[in-house]
């Protein structure tokens, strides 16, 4: 074993880690290469990096602590400012306590030579993990003989709304935390020894459960839950809605063993015996009567949307979904198909020339097919209230939404999908030939790191014309996706 000594540095986030488990802790000390370290296609992005920023810029006078290897200059530098009776707010500020350095984002005085302690977050409300970390926080800065008036966290207001070009004036709001924090604190000592004990022994016996998803999932899920004993081929909780968790409780994990008469929910027989028999759940009849109203020409409509936590474009608000992107297959009674499509990675606000693309693309009768519908709904709706010259086209378009998820749901369950009614899960059990294998862009999440990477000032032409056509590609391939399965809840074989 890695040996480590008893007094290794600790952090914020290390007694975080040791709090929701300790074997998290001693993995992340000893075996993070065993961690899954959710590696995407395309760059990261990282919207705490991004708010802390945000909030330096808006604080003029305050001083940066830079970083170094071990931090021990940037305690010392911080150290000195305080020592010498530094009276502007100290960013990134590093103290020093029993072993346990923490980086503070914001040291703001707050007069008489009391601080205030502000951690920056990029979510829009506070949440009750973040305590620990500030609890740590607080515990050094106290023992560092500092006077602590308040602590804070600052997060997005996602009621802002950006009205003029760089001008961010109102969108953090802040939560006073710090009457949450003293009993908190207050253990600690006794919380950092046991953390520290944790490292310097070996791997702890905790058994995978509850907290490896809570208050976050652990990165190291995957190598814990493999020691445990292989699940059965159908366990429980393929059930949809939870239905899964009633079974667990009973120690039951293997669906087969179910008698289908303790079911009490119809979707869930449904899942069952579909699981058990082998045969897809179909009806037929059912499908082609949901979809009998689904007027001609029909236009099958998928889009791919970004959110900021800081929004980039005038009108726009914190997570904001904002559409860059949509296919559009428009399907004739006859059963021709056309395609139009719509793609903005400039990094200019897509929202304009999108309303305009939908309008000339989309038909002015007929159904408009969506899977999932509200989204796109809600989209368009929007598009609507930017525009008001174009609110008369773009409001007749939702008004013709129609939503082919509950038709699906309703009327076709393959045991493929195991408990899952996604266009992805459902796609190879209606057309195995049609997926998403040989794209480059597979999922939403991939779309948006694409996207990303698109508007990076870094990217070059010849690489953002290989992402236009991955995003083409793939966003084509979801309304193609939608089609095949219309197509097959309506034919008997």
């Amino acid at each position: 074993m890695n040996t480590r000594s008893q007094r290794s540095n600790l952090s914020p986030s290390k007694i975080a880690m040791f709090e929701q488990c300790p074997k998290r802790l001693w993995l992340s000390e000893h075996h993070p290469e065993l961690g899954d370290q959710n590696e995407g296609v395309g760059p990261s992005f990282n919207s705490d990096d991004e708010v802390r920023a945000l909030t330096r810029r808006l604080m003029p006078g305050g001083k940066r602590i830079e970083a170094d290897p071990d931090l021990r200059a940037a305690v010392e530098t911080t150290r000195g400012l305080l020592d010498n009776g530094y009276d502007r707010p100290i960013f990134a500020a590093a103290l020093e306590h029993d072993g346990v350095i923490v980086r503070i984002d914001i040291l703001e005085p707050t007069g008489n030579g009391a601080w205030r302690i502000v951690e920056v977050k990029s979510s829009t409300r506070s949440k009750r993990h973040y305590l620990s970390n500030v609890a740590t926080i607080l515990w050094v800065a106290d023992n560092s003989q500092l006077t602590i008036s308040s602590a804070a966290i600052r997060h997005i207001d996602s009621s802002f709304v950006l009205e003029s070009e760089g001008e961010y004036i109102g969108l953090f709001k802040d939560t006073e935390i710090k009457a949450d924090l003293t009993k908190v604190a207050a253990k600690r000592i006794k919380i950092v020894r046991a953390a520290r004990s944790v490292v310097a022994n070996a791997e702890p016996d905790t058994q995978p459960g509850f907290q490896c998803n809570a208050p976050v999932t652990c990165e190291f899920v995957g190598y814990c839950h493999a020691s445990l004993p292989p699940e059965p081929d159908w366990p429980v909780t393929v059930l949809p809605h939870g239905g899964g968790k009633r079974w667990l409780a009973q120690n039951v994990t293997d669906l087969l063993t179910i008698n289908p008469e303790d079911l009490t929910n119809e979707l869930q027989r449904r899942v069952h015996q579909a699981t058990t028999t082998g045969e897809p759940f179909h009806d037929v009849e059912g499908a082609r009567l949901a979809m009998a109203g689904w007027a001609y020409p029909r236009t099958w409509l998928d889009f791919e949307t970004i959110a900021f936590a800081v929004p980039r474009w005038i009108g726009t608000r914190p997570y904001q979904q904002v559409p860059f992107q949509f296919s559009a297959h428009v399907e004739t009674i006859e059963g021709a198909l056309d395609h139009g499509d719509f793609l903005s990675i400039d990094g200019a606000d897509p929202r304009r020339p999108c309303a305009e693309a939908l309008v000339k693309l989309i038909p002015l009768t007929g159904a408009v097919i969506a899977y999932n519908a509200s989204f796109e709904k809600r989209c368009i709706l929007e598009l609507a209230t930017n525009f008001p010259d174009l609110k008369g086209e773009l409001s007749s378009i939702a008004d013709r939404l129609v939503d082919l998820l509950p038709v699906t749901r309703a009327n076709w369950y393959h045991r493929d999908q195991r408990g899952s009614w996604s266009i992805k899960a459902v796609l190879p059990t209606v057309d195995p030939g049609l997926n998403y294998d040989g794209l480059d862009v597979r999922d939403g999440k991939a779309a948006q790191l694409a996207y990303l990477e698109s508007v990076s000032t870094d990217t070059t032409a010849d690489r953002r014309q290989v992402i236009d056509q991955a995003l083409r590609a793939y966003c084509g391939r979801d309304t193609q996706a939608m089609i095949a399965v219309a197509s097959r809840l309506c034919r008997s074989r």
